[in-house]
């Protein structure tokens, strides 16, 4: 297998030599579980090369001993620094291209004298391993073969003895070395996960893991199938004693679901469960904010409108509970007694929840004594109104005020009455709720009231599906605004005063409020 369609680099000068480059991957640590053609691959070659740090002593070397020649030309490829302190005058990073540059050098040096290298990579050889450096400075000159090896995280699954990931789940490989804040919101929103390079990263790791919701399940394996392995759960461990060697795992969720649910409403007399009140967002999963992606795939039951419900994929182990749009009460009873059986609910709705949506109904439901035991939580969605603002431009970068036109929660002299205060407050109006089958007139009358203080050159922003497969946003002048056009799934900004819209060059339109209000 050659490289020759590689990314060239510039590190070292072009070779002319026939020698042969291997990247030959190890396994965990267990020398019994390297690959048969890892074995060929060394036995193959002329030189063999393995990194270490400055005290000599090479992991992937001790694993690979007994296939060792005395004839073997080895090169130890050992790193300048380990941490970020380093008086290098290009910092950590520089030290390291350094370093990468002339162990490259070494190595083209055999390659070009025709010799076959062998670099040696623990675990597999492009997947966090030192070998891809190599890899990506001499694969495009010299005729490259990398040998794949078992992963740690594969190896860490194996010692744990449970499901990595199944069915459709998605399973997550994050350093530890990223930001917490970082760290946190993937922790959130994935499947089965696995944090490599802990070490001095794990106090903030296991940080992340607790602010993510997720300490309880993870669990930590240390040199998993080497001497000194160890195994347990990532809250008990001692972060003093985590060496860089070392997985985080959260394994499957499916099959703990499978294990602890015996019943259709969960064990009888068990400790509450949660409610958890999350929003979709206008559409379907871009949509989704990490939390919410988090306690949707933690849930053991979702209940809610059946369209909504549709927008989450489905997951082995949940119950789906869907219901008609009109049972917002019913629904949310449902979703407590749930918990209350010790079941984990997610109550979803569209948008946010706590804008026109379930959060209310389950908070007025959870106020009854029957579930003060109950834990409730509202989790933030992307509302309607800034989807389609976000759309549109920026019509709501001013002061606004959001109101439902859908008379049957209130009296529609109500609506009449709060349109003509916010209208004669010269507020951006985003109207949710503008039309149905069954309601066709309410459009043309807040038309007739918006035009009691508005121009009817006024912006008006129709937004109708955002996010969907029928997503159209267009604005017209409040004066054209015809009530055919709008239905359920249209949200309407209806501009102030200050409002500007613009058609660009290449066929597009903004509509936008200035942030500066003029001096009265």
């Amino acid at each position: 297998m050659t490289g020759s369609d590689r990314v060239r680099g510039d590190d070292v000068t072009e070779g002319a030599g026939a020698g042969r480059l291997l990247g030959v991957g190890l396994g965990p640590g267990d020398p019994s579980l390297m690959t048969v053609r890892a074995v060929e691959a060394i036995a193959e070659a002329d030189v063999v090369a393995y990194h270490s740090a400055r005290h000599g002593r090479s992991i992937a070397r001790s694993i690979a001993a007994r296939h060792l020649r005395a004839d073997h030309i080895e090169e130890a490829l050992v790193y300048p620094v380990t941490t970020e302190s380093t008086d290098h005058p290009g910092g950590y990073r520089g030290a390291l291209e350094e370093f990468y540059a002339q162990a490259a050098a070494r190595l083209a040096a055999h390659l070009d004298a025709g010799r076959t290298v062998a670099v040696l990579a623990e675990g597999d050889p492009l997947f966090y391993g030192s070998y891809m450096h190599m890899h990506k400075r001499l694969a495009h000159r010299y005729p490259t073969e990398v040998i794949p090896g078992v992963t740690s995280v594969s190896a860490a699954a194996a010692r744990l003895g449970t499901p990595l990931s199944e069915a459709e789940e998605a399973l997550t490989v994050l350093p530890g070395t990223l930001p917490e804040e970082e760290l946190t919101a993937r922790l959130a929103s994935s499947d089965a996960v696995a944090v490599m390079k802990l070490g001095r990263t794990f106090p903030k790791v296991r940080r992340a893991l607790d602010r993510s919701g997720r300490l309880a399940e993870a669990r930590y394996v240390e040199r998993a199938t080497m001497e000194g392995e160890r195994t347990g759960r990532v809250a008990d461990i001692d972060p003093d004693s985590v060496p860089y060697f070392s997985v985080a795992v959260l394994p499957s969720r499916v099959g703990a679901r499978q294990e602890a649910e015996p019943g259709p409403a969960g064990p009888s007399g068990e400790a509450p469960g949660e409610v958890v009140v999350v929003g979709t967002g206008p559409a379907g999963p871009l949509w989704l904010t990490p939390e919410t992606r988090g306690a949707l795939a933690a849930a053991d039951d979702l209940v809610g409108y059946t369209t909504y419900l549709d927008r989450v994929p489905p997951r082995d182990g949940q119950r789906r509970h869907g219901s008609d749009n009109r049972v917002e009460a019913e629904r949310a009873e449902f979703a407590l007694e749930l918990a209350r059986r010790g079941r984990r609910v997610a109550v979803v709705s569209g948008g946010d929840p706590g804008v026109f949506a379930m959060a209310t109904a389950v908070l007025e439901a959870a106020a009854q004594d029957a579930y003060a035991d109950v834990p409730v939580r509202v989790l933030p969605g992307v509302t309607a109104a800034n989807a389609a603002a976000a759309r549109a431009g920026a019509p709501l970068g001013h002061d606004y005020a959001v109101l439902s036109l859908s008379d049957r929660l209130k009296p529609w002299e109500v609506i009449a009455e709060r349109l003509r205060a916010a209208a004669a407050a010269d507020l951006v109006l985003a109207l949710y709720n503008p039309g149905s089958r069954s309601r066709t007139w309410q459009v043309g009358k807040a038309r007739e009231v918006l035009l009691e203080h508005r121009a009817p050159d006024t912006p008006v922003v129709l937004a109708r599906d955002v996010g969907g497969d029928g997503e159209r946003v267009r604005s017209v002048p409040l004066a054209e605004l015809d009530p055919a056009q709008v239905d359920m799934r249209t949200l309407l900004i209806v501009g102030s005063s200050q409002t500007q819209a613009a058609h660009r060059p290449d066929g597009t339109e903004w509509v936008w409020t200035p942030r500066r209000y003029p001096e009265r």
